[in-house]
């Protein structure tokens, strides 16, 4: 072995817990990033076999009733592939043991059993028997949160008939990987159930025999989506149709996408901040125990080894390191890509959903790695190799030899000498001490920005949930109802107040862009639902105009004042141009408002609607319930209560193992910068404190010189990393700005509390494990003199 190998072999050994310490920091940004691009990787790949193999839609539409003759001409559409109509319908469902109403989204079967798009993953049991009107598929969460089985059976009003089911089969579909409820923002799995029935048994249901009210495509490859929503759109509209729509605005399909650019945002955000840590971590160690070897480049050169060679053995130092960090990072992402795939499985409906992240995650995440800690100290490297032999072999010139300020000002009088020393050193490397500072900051930051999330999500749950929602139950209609349904619902068991709202399905335009979107209409001051803006509270209604949201705004590139196009999708279909006159803020979605007034005038017909918000008595609620699985005209359910608490229990599952995963990369970076501050200090400075215990100072004084250093630092990184903390958490929250929600950008003085104290813990802890060294200090052999 050469013998600059043997040296950095010995190197590394002696500095085993500072080379630890680092490949930790390093580990934590490769973990990272293999997490976030092996998630990426693993939802994508598995939306992608899963969309394929079960021949999942690239076009839906709904319509009020088509003779099923039209499908050809649907098919005659260029670029269209494949064409299915289908029967499609809301009941609510009554659970033997669940007192609270169901929802189902009933959809029909073919004759041949199989649908030829959106195929079921069928989990057990089979397809259902046609000759048999009774029998339905359940998808298999809604089975599994009632311990439903092959056999069993449910009790649905379908179309204002009650009818007991029997259970045949339980299935996956693509269509729901995300199965969530009319106004939901969350599966519930308990209360939205999807089942499939043969459609003979559906058309006698609703009337539809040889129609159909729904239909989907497959295109052929290259077909532009958009122009075939088109067409189909103009052939529909004659038989009642509500507007064809891309697989990217289909609701499952939508959420699901939206949870990839997340975590492509991750993948961009985070590792970028540990590798930067990571690299100036490395240059720090490798710049002072350069600093410490003076000497030994000295006879390196001496003895005629090339600058080149002295370098390359630098570099090879923090080269091992580096592939020590990608290593335990390797292990790491790997670990961490499993936990979140799991967690995964759990919010998304797949039939497989493995972890399999592509070696080029590892590749890309170790190369990034090495070259960020061999750039960071290639600065410290270059200045060893210029030494010459001479000069290297000469200690280096003190840095000032003036007396400080604490020394000769009047603060002397208000420390002791080893206080002094501490600040005599702090202050006689500036540079050195900063950055330790901003290394140490970085941890707070990091903290905050993870701690961040969960204010962020309670603010968007008071403000979305409490402050803009007031009702208890919200009741989705059958169809368009006259005022008169709003007095039939103030007179059932509990309800204290009621509140109707008319939504109609409505394409915006402005300019040259377009979004589908439901518009909703509303009284002009609300007591139940409210229009809520998140900057100026509640909103009242003008009598005429469009009150649209901050993001439909961005959306269509509109502003106050501006006239928007709204092309309706329903009923008369007209087209109608209306003033925006008002632009609030929120986190949710893309809303739309209107006067109730205005919206039936719009649609030409008299007072209806076709929504109800209700304010119930709770001491009454399961008189209510039992009412509302009996009553006809009901299609949908919705608990603001059971929404809140589902909020919480996703939020639950997921933000507080990212919050807590951050938490312990934070603590890795205030470990390794403390930790390698504190043991390079102990380094140079090991004759000094030796020296001192030698003429009388107690071991206590000498860690307290050297420990209390580190300590004034991570007290003076504090504030520095509440600044970084509150920038990079703002950052973050204003990146994750996407059609589903926006983050609020709210940090409470409570997380910033936590990020400092556990912080001050880690530096604590580090400081100990130095402590533990200076208390084994060999006073004899650190004073020898060198020969």
């Amino acid at each position: 072995m050469h013998p600059l190998d043997r040296k950095l072999f010995r190197d590394l050994w002696h500095i085993k817990g500072q080379v630890l310490a680092i490949a930790l920091v390093i580990a934590t940004g490769v973990g990272v990033m293999v997490q976030s691009l092996g998630a990426i990787q693993s939802l994508q790949a598995t939306a992608d076999a899963y969309y394929e193999r079960y021949h999942f839609a690239d076009v839906f539409a709904h319509v009020k009733r088509a003779p099923k003759s039209l499908a050809r001409r649907i098919a005659d559409i260029p670029g269209v592939q494949s064409v299915e109509p289908r029967i499609v319908d809301y009941a609510t469902l009554d659970i033997e043991g669940f007192n609270e109403p169901a929802t189902t989204y009933l959809s029909s079967l073919p004759d041949l059993g199989q649908p030829l798009l959106n195929r079921l993953a069928l989990v057990s049991g089979r397809f259902v028997d046609h000759s048999n009107p009774d029998e339905v598929i359940v998808n298999k969460r809604f089975a599994e949160a009632h311990g439903l089985t092959i056999g069993g059976t449910l009790t649905a009003v379908i179309n204002t008939t009650k009818r007991s089911l029997r259970i045949v089969g339980i299935a996956l579909s693509p269509e729901h990987v995300y199965a969530i409820g009319p106004g939901a923002l969350m599966p519930d799995d308990k209360r939205y159930a999807v089942l499939w029935m043969g459609e003979a048994a559906l058309a006698g249901a609703f009337d539809l025999d040889g129609a159909f009210n729904d239909v989907t495509l497959t295109l052929l490859p290259g077909t532009d989506p958009e122009g075939v929503v088109q067409r189909l759109d103009t052939l529909l509209a004659r038989y009642g149709g509500t507007g064809a729509y891309a697989r990217k605005d289909q609701i499952s399909n939508w959420f699901l996408m939206s949870e990839i650019d997340q975590l492509k945002t991750m993948a961009r955000l985070l590792p970028t901040i540990f590798l930067a840590v990571a690299a100036f971590l490395t240059n720090m160690v490798v710049d002072r125990l350069i600093a410490t070897e003076r000497g030994v480049i000295g006879l390196f050169k001496a003895f005629g080894y090339s600058d080149l060679e002295v370098g390359w053995h630098y570099m090879k130092l923090v080269m091992v390191i580096s592939l020590i960090g990608i290593a335990l990072g390797a292990l790491l992402g790997a670990a961490l890509g499993h936990l979140t795939t799991s967690l995964y499985a759990e919010m998304y409906a797949f039939p497989f959903l493995l972890f399999r992240p592509h070696p080029a995650s590892f590749v890309a995440a170790g190369a990034l790695s090495l070259a960020a800690a061999t750039l960071g100290t290639a600065t410290a490297v270059r200045r060893a190799v210029r030494l010459a032999p001479a000069e290297a072999m000469r200690p280096p010139a003190p840095q000032s030899f003036s007396r400080s300020f604490l020394s000769s000002g009047r603060l002397s009088g208000f420390f002791d000498q080893p206080t002094r020393m501490i600040f005599r050193q702090v202050f006689r490397w500036p540079v050195r001490s900063g950055l330790t500072v901003l290394g140490i900051a970085m941890s707070v930051a990091v903290l905050i920005m993870a701690l961040q999330w969960l204010d962020s999500i309670n603010r968007l749950i008071d403000v979305y949930f409490v402050a803009a929602q007031r009702q208890d139950v919200t009741v989705g209609l059958t169809e368009v109802r006259p005022p008169s349904v709003q007095e039939a619902f103030k007179n059932l068991p509990g309800v204290q107040a009621v509140e109707g709202e008319r939504d109609v399905d409505v394409r915006a335009r402005f300019g040259s862009r377009s979004k589908r979107l439901s518009l909703a209409g509303m009284t002009e001051r609300q007591g139940l639902f409210i229009v809520y803006d998140d900057a100026g509270g509640a909103i009242d209604l003008p009598p005429g105009g469009l009150v649209i949201s901050s993001k439909l705004a961005e959306i269509l590139g509109a502003e106050l004042g501006s006239r928007i196009t709204l092309d309706v999708l329903e009923g008369q279909r007209p087209v109608v141009d209306v003033p925006v006159v008002r632009i609030f803020d929120t986190y949710i979605g893309y809303p739309a408002y209107m006067r109730l007034e205005a919206v039936n005038r719009m649609m030409r017909e008299t007072e209806v609607v076709n929504r109800v918000h209700l304010r119930v008595d709770p001491r009454e609620q399961d008189a209510l319930f039992r009412k509302l699985k009996d009553t006809p005209y009901v299609a949908a359910v919705t608990l603001r209560q059971a929404s809140i608490d589902m909020f919480n229990e996703t939020m639950a599952r997921t933000l507080l193992v990212f919050v807590g995963i951050f938490a312990g990369f934070a603590a890795a970076l205030a470990v390794g910068v403390v930790y390698n501050s504190a043991r390079i200090a102990l380094s140079e400075r090991g004759r000094e404190l030796a020296t001192l215990r030698v003429i009388g100072f107690t071991r206590f004084e000498i860690s307290y010189i050297l420990l209390g250093q580190s300590l004034l630092l991570t007290v003076l990184a504090l504030p520095v990393g509440c600044f970084i903390g509150n920038r990079l958490a703002l950052g973050m929250a204003s990146s994750f700005n996407t059609e589903l929600y926006r983050i609020p950008a709210v940090i409470e003085p409570s997380s910033y509390g936590y990020a400092m104290l556990l912080t001050l813990g880690a530096a604590v802890l580090s400081a100990l494990l130095v402590r533990r060294r200076l208390d084994r200090l060999d006073l004899i052999a650190v004073l020898k003199t060198r020969e």
